[in-house]
């Protein structure tokens, strides 16, 4: 199989606990999740697959940011998820320097408005490995929409993370339906 590995949101507003949004940032802390996720980078490129790192931002106005949205609404208050500033750099401990590309989302799912479909059928993968945060949000969506465009899809439960110990169980409990759920052990032993 072709593989890739897709890394969510590691960006500083959202799992930095200096981030303005950063609801996942002590257990995105507690759980070592950049030092695992810059494992899967460096596994990614020692076997050849696409690494794709994926971050949610807005440009400057606020222009696509969906007003209704009761979770990006408020993004703009708050100056959070605003492109070109700070908090929407990658966590500074992550090695973004080993992803193959970057792409900018402005919605939870990694396949809307991106590139990432023509990337993925392009480079003909077929498996994706998806890891980040939230578990709840970013990780659930792109995997939900990854099993029905026909992808077989693995979640790197250790670099996820979520706002809560429950919350990320309870993701990952819903996610084991339509997704095989692995560690970076098992990643190494079944390239």
């Amino acid at each position: 199989m072709n593989t890739a590995f897709i890394g969510l949101d590691y960006i500083v507003d959202i799992m930095h606990p200096a981030g303005k949004v950063a609801r996942s940032a002590q257990q995105a802390t507690s759980r070592g999740v950049i030092s695992k996720a810059n494992a899967a980078l460096a596994l990614a490129k020692s076997n050849g697959w696409l690494s794709v790192l994926v971050k949610v931002g807005f440009h400057a106005g606020y222009h696509e940011l969906p007003a209704s949205s009761p979770m990006f609404g408020k993004a703009k208050e708050f100056g959070a998820l605003a492109l070109g500033q700070p908090g929407t750099d990658f966590h500074p401990d992550l090695s973004s320097d080993l992803a193959d590309f970057v792409l900018t989302k402005p919605r939870i799912s990694a396949f809307y408005g991106t590139p990432l479909e023509p990337l993925l059928r392009a480079r003909k993968v077929d498996r994706l490995v998806l890891a980040g945060v939230s578990t709840a949000w970013a990780v659930q969506a792109l995997a939900r929409e990854a099993h029905d465009r026909d992808y077989a899809v693995d979640i790197l439960e250790e670099a996820c993370a979520a706002a809560t110990a429950e919350e990320h169980e309870t993701s990952i409990d819903l996610l084991r339906s339509i997704a095989r759920i692995v560690s970076l052990e098992e990643l190494n032993n079944t390239n």
